[in-house]
C-alpha cells in the first residue's frame, strides 16, 4: 500500500518544512535571482511562468511519491512559518532501490545560520524512517566541486565525501557525491 505524503509537514526548532504553494511563487522567483541558487539549478526560472512549471513538478513527484520539496520556513511558532527560505528535496525516483538523492538551496538571506543543515537533517531523517519498508538505505548529496558551502552543508548534516565527479553537461566542473547511510544499514 502506497502512503500519501502529499501533505507531510516536518518541523525542527523554529524551522518548518511545508508543501511548496501557489502563495511561494513571488518567494521562488526571487530565489532563483540569486546567481547561487542558479547555479545549482537544473532548470531556469526567469519568471512567473517558470515558476508556476516548477511548483507544477514539484506537486507531480509528490503526486507519485518520487520526489518530496519541502519549502523551509523560519519563525514556526504559529505552524505556518513566513516566506520561504529554503528548499530540502528527497528525489526518489526507483522505490525499493535502496537509495535516493537529497538536494536543496537557501535564499542569500539564510546562508550560514544553520538554516539548510538542520533542514537536510530533518528530511533525511524523515525519508530514513519513512521509506525505512521500501528498504531506503542510501542518500547521496550532489554539488559541484567549486561549491564549498555544499561540502560544509554536507558535512554538518552526516553527509561523507565519498567521490568526485566527472563533469556532465549540465554541470560544467567536476562535482562531488557525498552519502549519508541509515542507521545500522552499514551500506
Amino acid at each position: 500500500m502506497r502512503i500519501d505524503h502529499r501533505g507531510t509537514t516536518l518541523s525542527v526548532g523554529r524551522l518548518l518544512l511545508r508543501p511548496w504553494h501557489d502563495g511561494d511563487i513571488p518567494a521562488i522567483v526571487a530565489a532563483y535571482r540569486d546567481p547561487a541558487v542558479r547555479a545549482g539549478a537544473r532548470a531556469p526560472v526567469t519568471g512567473e511562468p517558470e515558476a508556476r512549471r516548477w511548483l507544477e513538478l514539484q506537486d507531480e513527484g509528490r503526486e507519485s511519491g518520487v520526489r518530496h520539496s519541502f519549502a523551509v520556513v523560519e519563525g514556526a511558532d504559529d505552524g505556518r512559518g513566513g516566506e520561504p527560505v529554503g528548499n530540502v528535496t528527497l528525489k526518489y525516483p526507483d522505490p525499493g532501490s535502496g537509495r535516493a538523492e537529497v538536494g536543496y538551496w537557501t535564499v542569500a538571506g539564510a546562508r550560514g545560520r544553520g538554516i539548510a543543515p538542520r533542514a537536510l537533517g530533518a528530511l533525511t531523517d524523515w525519508a530514513f524512517t519513512v521509506f525505512a519498508d521500501d528498504g531506503l538505505v542510501r542518500l547521496d548529496l550532489l554539488h559541484q566541486v567549486d561549491n564549498a558551502a555544499s561540502c560544509r552543508v554536507a558535512e554538518k548534516s552526516g553527509y561523507a565525501l565519498v567521490e568526485v565527479l566527472p563533469a556532465v553537461p549540465s554541470w560544467p566542473q567536476e562535482g562531488h557525491r557525498h552519502r549519508r547511510c541509515a542507521p545500522a544499514s552499514g551500506g
